[in-house]
């Protein structure tokens, strides 16, 4: 169980995407989970993505100021993984 960053909310580590600080303090989206830095869960809820890019939630789970177009790159990335996980099922 992990901690949505959005909502707060404690989900299963498999229904979330992890996001991460590397060393260099570039964040990114990080698919396999396993990017070495200080990680985020985001739960594959695109209007909390909305939400979250209207209140700066990352840049605070951060600690660092988010650049706009990563929130529009979450925002897809989050909508397309929802889709498919509608599409095939939670087990892609």
């Amino acid at each position: 169980m992990r901690r949505d960053v959005l909502t707060g909310e404690m989900l299963p580590k498999k229904s979330l995407v992890r996001i991460v600080r590397d060393q260099t303090g570039a964040i990114s989206i990080d698919p396999s989970g396993k990017k070495s830095g200080r990680g985020a869960y985001v739960s594959l809820d695109p209007e909390a993505v909305k939400t979250a890019k209207d209140q700066k939630t990352i840049d605070r789970a951060f600690d660092q100021t988010v650049a706009p177009e990563f929130y529009d790159e979450l925002f897809a990335y989050v909508d397309h993984q929802k889709a498919r996980q509608e599409l095939f099922g939670s087990q892609q």
